[in-house]
This record gives C-alpha cells, structure tokens and sequence, in this order.
C-alpha cells in the first residue's frame, strides 16, 4: 500500500510542476518573441510518403485525417484563447502541414526548407541551417508576436534532438549565438 501511495504522491506532484510549466510558458508567449515549431496534425497510418508522390497533388500524398483536421483547429483555437500573439505563420508545403497550418491560423507562407527530409536525407543539412539562420534573424530584430514554423517530426527532431507527436509544439529562442534554446514543450492535442 506505501508503495502505491507513493506512486500516487509523484504522480500528482509531477502533474502539478508540468501544469505550473505550461503557465509561465504560456505567459512568455504572451510575451512573443519565440518560434513555435509545430508538428503536423495527426495522418491516415505510415511514415513518409507514398512512392511517386508530387508535393503540388495532395491525393498522392500522406494528408490530415478527420482528428487531425480536428486537432488542428483545437491548437489554433487554444493558442487564441492563450492570447498568444502570432507575427508570422511559415509552412512545409506539403499538404498535411499546409493544411495543419490554414486550419490552424487561417494564413501560412510556404517555405521549403521546411520541407520533409524523411525520403530525402541529403537536404537534412541545408534545410536545417536555413531554418537556424531565419531563427538566427528574430534574435536581432524587435518581432511583435510570435512566429510559428509547421513542419514534420524529422525537421523538428535534427533542429532540437527531440521526437514529437502530431500536433506537439516545440518553443524555442535563438541562444544568441549559432542555434537555439529549447524553451519548453505543448501537446495540446491527443492528451487523455
């Protein structure tokens, strides 16, 4: 009995200093300044992509499922009751991140080193500094909001080293010199 009292008693206080995180997180995001790279909602099945699919025909690709359109529209709703200020919306083109992005914030401006390197490791590389130069540059000029980077679990983990699931936002800050500083983590979907 001890022992499950005790696993009750951590329990309970690991839930309570994540839910004390997510308060001074979502305060510094009222405050702006940060990039929130945002996985993709949640697919049909797999990984990648089908073979032979054409980034510019979303019917060969991987796309959002009805509880990722769903969870797509949870996170923009989220972050709006959050009053969290968001300056600029940048997306993978493909589909499900377009997608994610649109029912999320309603706008995105496409970018391709945001692009999935899953089928495509040799880009793994230069999309990833692109992406660490861009974040390099909000260091350096006053941003008013924040700005949001909807990208694929591959991206996300060579730019942080951490795994995420659909719809998980990672929030970062340029560390002031050659990358980032991972400020804290979202999952405002798909939790039970």
């Amino acid at each position: 009995m001890t022992r499950f009292l005790a696993a009750v008693l951590a329990a309970l206080a690991c839930a309570s200093a994540w839910a004390g995180d997510d308060a001074r997180l979502w305060a510094k995001l009222r405050h702006g300044g940060h990039i929130l790279l945002i996985r993709h909602a949640s697919t049909g099945p797999g990984a990648g992509d089908p073979p032979g699919f054409r980034i510019e025909d979303c019917a060969t690709q991987r796309n959002l499922s009805d509880s990722g359109r769903q969870d797509a529209l949870a996170i923009g709703e989220r972050l709006r009751a959050e009053r969290v200020p968001i300056a600029q919306v940048y997306t993978s083109p493909y589909c499900r991140c377009r997608e994610t992005a649109a029912l999320a914030f309603g706008r995105a401006e496409e970018w391709q080193p945001l692009s999935s390197v899953f089928d495509m490791p040799e880009r793994d590389r230069e999309f990833t500094e692109r992406v660490m130069r861009r974040i390099a540059t909000y260091s350096s000029r006053h941003v008013r909001g924040n700005v949001v980077m909807v990208t694929h679990n591959v991206n996300i983990a060579s730019l942080t080293k951490l795994s995420v699931a659909p719809g998980e936002i990672v929030v970062v800050r340029p560390d002031g010199c050659c990358g980032l500083r991972v400020v804290g983590r979202l999952l405002l979907v798909g939790r039970p």
